[in-house]
This record gives C-alpha cells, sequence and structure tokens, in this order.
C-alpha cells in the first residue's frame, strides 16, 4: 500500500508519488499537474521559509481579479461555456461576464494568471470563430496595461 501523504496546495491527500517532485531536499506529491505547476512556481508560499510560515500553513487566501475586455460580447450559450470551463479549474472563484466585459476572481494559492491564460486559450478554441486570439489578445492586453500603469507608478514615486 502506498504511503498517502498531504497535498500542500489543496491539502488533499494523495499518494506520495503522485505527481511527485523534490524541493529543499523534502519530497512533495500532489493530486494534480495543476497543483504541483503552483508549488513549483512558488514553493515558498505553500512551505514557508526557514522559521516563518508560508500563507498556505497560515490558512491565507489571496484573492485576485482579472478584468478584461472582449473585442465582440459572448452570445449566452457562450457566456456558460466560458464559465463552466473556468469553474474546472481550482481556486476560481468567481467569473461575472456582462456584454464585452469580464472579471474573473480567483484565489492566487491556487491558480495563477498563466493557468488562467491557459485555460482561456483553450476555451477560446472550443467556442470556435476566431474567438482563441480575441480571448487571448483581450487577457494579454489587460497584463501588458498592469504593467504599464506599474511603470507609471514607479515613475511618478521618483519625481519631485
Amino acid at each position: 500500500m502506498t504511503e498517502a501523504v498531504e497535498d500542500p496546495v489543496c491539502h488533499m491527500q494523495v499518494s506520495a508519488a503522485s505527481f511527485a517532485t523534490e524541493y529543499a531536499g523534502i519530497s512533495y506529491a500532489f493530486c494534480s499537474a495543476q497543483c504541483q505547476e503552483r508549488f513549483q512556481t512558488n514553493p515558498h508560499l505553500y512551505v514557508g521559509l526557514p522559521g516563518h510560515q508560508a500563507p498556505a500553513q497560515q490558512g491565507r487566501q489571496v484573492i485576485k481579479r482579472r478584468r478584461f475586455v472582449l473585442s465582440a460580447p459572448l452570445d449566452a450559450m457562450q457566456v456558460e461555456q466560458f464559465k463552466r470551463a473556468l469553474f474546472e479549474m481550482m481556486g476560481i472563484h468567481d467569473v461575472c461576464i456582462v456584454g464585452d466585459n469580464i472579471e474573473i476572481q480567483y484565489d492566487l494559492m491556487q491558480a495563477t494568471a498563466e493557468q488562467i491564460a491557459v485555460k482561456l486559450g483553450l476555451i477560446g478554441a472550443d467556442l470556435g470563430g476566431g474567438w482563441k486570439d480575441r480571448i487571448r489578445l483581450a487577457f494579454i492586453n489587460y497584463l501588458e496595461e498592469c504593467e504599464i500603469d506599474s511603470l507609471e507608478v514607479e515613475n511618478k514615486k521618483g519625481c519631485h
């Protein structure tokens, strides 16, 4: 019988061989590739640093919101398909679609913007009709706008 261990990301009990990874000389196992990837991206969020508990060990959530605008609105059937596909992911708390505006609320401890971007690409491909590129571009443009805003804020801080 295989030993059961706790997935440090979602806290499920899993086989010690499931999506096994080693970090800092310690073996970890995960319920899914999503949890494994999330851990590998930022292991300190889940296992902490020497002498400091990680946010996950403290039971904290890190709720993020991503808003972006599509070049055209989705129809009612596409909205349901879009929401259903996103809610398949761990960590997605809410998806609000009004017209061409989309807002996704998620727990950064369970999902990354990169994972959401990949999922959005798959959703767009399933919707057909050029949606893959439209959704991908809308999400990328949002991220670029955030980076530009951050740079502007940094530059303003340096001005007298």
